[in-house]
């Protein structure tokens, strides 16, 4: 028989707010005001957080806006017929990094590549929108971070998603969790992570704590926390590509991989080492997050979990106390305790945490575009291959697919070519693929292996994908600093010398 839940002051609180969007981005004045006044399902839901999703909201439009301009911008400069190059080039400055684009003024023997130039530009968009959300600053209502985290019982989490494009706002719409907290996330083709590669990750995140200062063992755990995405709208055709579009596959076959990376860590290091692990579901139509709350034992099943939005459903005409309660009381009886087992009040509060801050995103969604996002397909601009970058969260911005090499993700990047390739192809377009590496700035000469590396497999993507009948890459290299700051994009010819592209402004063209 559960024991019933105390009613005093819990030790953490829901409304724990992860990151101020609303100091580096405002909305205007008056937009939490005209969202809370909007008589939409969920607008008025007592765990919406109006001003912070109307921040979101504008952050987001402002985004999309500035690729729409990319197609116009171009066309402008190839009718107005440039005789020089720096005078094009600045009729482009603001919209983009230009440093991203090749040559924007010929002649009869060297025409311009307006179809490179399109693809090029829109990689430009995207890394000057790097530097603008890298300077975003990630407040905690005055307590860092790293603290709150630890209060749940984790050190660190890292996440691995699929690499579909329209789970790009994951962190910052779906989640809302601060990347301050976030140890690494990366994207596979059906969130299918390499075993090995999750093993050795959490073997440098634990010995930067060692070296830090911190405890190998003490009483908080990594976190690795894994999301799958399905289509409530269109579950055969709109869910994971990579699984035929069948939502319990992808769950089982990611449930799968967690298994073998806390198996494997625990083989090689014993008890004092478990990691704690947690499967979740994205609804990529509502953005809903179901969230398979583990057992007492750490188990977890695809058939057991809690969706953010029959708990909107169910919490909408409660106080906000009364809701986080709800949210409390079936976290337990979904883990199988009670609502004040010490045992697992950790991963409780959470799983409370995530679904509180989720049902925020579904009345978002919601007050917005009432049962689901009008576009459920693909709306990707650009694939982004090499190494992750979460600065920029916007639903069906890029297909992101992490890898070392070329070869040892081919399949994956097949999977972004067919799903951008379709649609850009019919347009007359190319597909954007920027190439990243990273490199860490205190190791001496990483910056210049990286430009080599990075390089080398924008060249076995070029090879891979050859222009022919179907779709067109158009593939840029870039770098960038493990500790963040702008892409700098990498030409050929001086790879390794602090590249420079061909117009002298550091950039790279194909």
């Amino acid at each position: 028989m559960m024991r019933t839940a105390r009613r005093t002051a819990p030790r953490w609180s829901f409304d724990w707010q992860p990151w101020a969007v609303l100091d580096s981005f405002p909305a205007p004045a008056s937009a939490g005001q005209a969202w809370q006044g909007r008589s939409t399902p969920g607008a008025n839901h007592p765990l919406a957080e109006p001003e912070l999703s109307a921040a979101l909201a504008a952050r987001a439009e402002r985004m999309r806006a500035a690729f729409a301009e990319v197609e116009s911008a171009i066309e402008r400069v190839a009718a107005a017929g440039y005789s020089s190059d720096a005078a094009a080039r600045a009729a482009l400055a603001g919209l983009g990094d230009v440093s991203a684009v090749g040559p924007l003024a010929g002649n009869w023997k060297h025409p311009v590549d307006w179809v490179a130039r399109q693809a090029e530009l829109v990689i430009g968009v995207f890394a000057r929108l790097v530097v603008e959300m890298s300077e975003r600053p990630a407040m905690v209502d005055g307590e860092a971070a790293d603290e709150v985290i630890r209060r749940f019982g984790f050190h660190a989490v890292d996440i691995t998603t699929c690499a579909d494009g329209r789970m790009a706002g994951l962190l910052d719409h779906v989640l809302r969790v601060p990347r301050a907290i976030v140890a690494a996330r990366r994207s596979y083709a059906g969130a299918l992570f390499p075993v090995a590669e999750a093993v050795s990750a959490w073997e440098r995140a634990e010995l930067r704590r060692l070296r830090n200062g911190a405890e190998p063992f003490d009483n908080t755990r990594f976190l690795k926390l894994g999301v799958y995405h399905l289509s409530s709208r269109d579950p055969s055709h709109e869910g994971c590509a990579a699984h035929g579009s069948d939502d319990r596959k992808a769950a089982g076959m990611l449930l799968e991989r967690l298994e073998a990376f806390a198996a494997a860590i625990a083989r090689r290091y014993g008890d004092r080492a478990t990691v704690a692990t947690l499967l979740a579901g994205h609804d990529t139509d509502t953005d809903s997050l179901r969230v398979h709350v583990p057992d007492v034992a750490g188990r977890m099943d695809i058939d057991r979990f809690l969706c953010a939005r029959l708990l909107h459903d169910s919490t909408a005409t409660m106080s906000r106390e009364e809701a986080k309660e709800h949210i409390r009381q079936e976290v337990a009886a979904c883990m199988g305790v009670a609502a004040d087992d010490p045992a697992t009040e950790g991963m409780r509060w959470f799983c409370g945490y995530l679904l509180k801050n989720n049902i925020a995103q579904v009345a978002a969604v919601r007050a917005l575009y009432g049962d689901g996002y009008p576009d459920a397909g693909h709306e990707e601009r650009l694939i982004v291959f090499g190494d992750p970058i979460d600065d920029v969260q916007l639903r069906n911005l890029a297909f992101q697919a992490q890898a070392q090499s070329v070869e040892e993700r081919a399949a994956d990047l097949a999977v972004g070519l067919r799903i951008l390739g379709q649609r850009l192809h019919a347009e007359g377009l190319a597909v954007p693929v920027l190439v990243v590496r990273s490199f860490d700035p205190d190791i001496a000469g990483d910056e210049q292996e990286a430009e080599a590396a990075v390089l080398r497999m924008r060249a076995a993507v070029v090879r891979m994908f050859p222009h022919g009948d179907g779709p067109r890459v158009h593939a840029v290299a870039a770098v960038r600093a493990t500790s963040g700051g702008p892409l700098r994009f990498v030409h050929e010819s001086r790879a390794g010398q602090g590249a420079h592209g061909p117009c002298g402004c550091g950039g790279y063209r194909a």
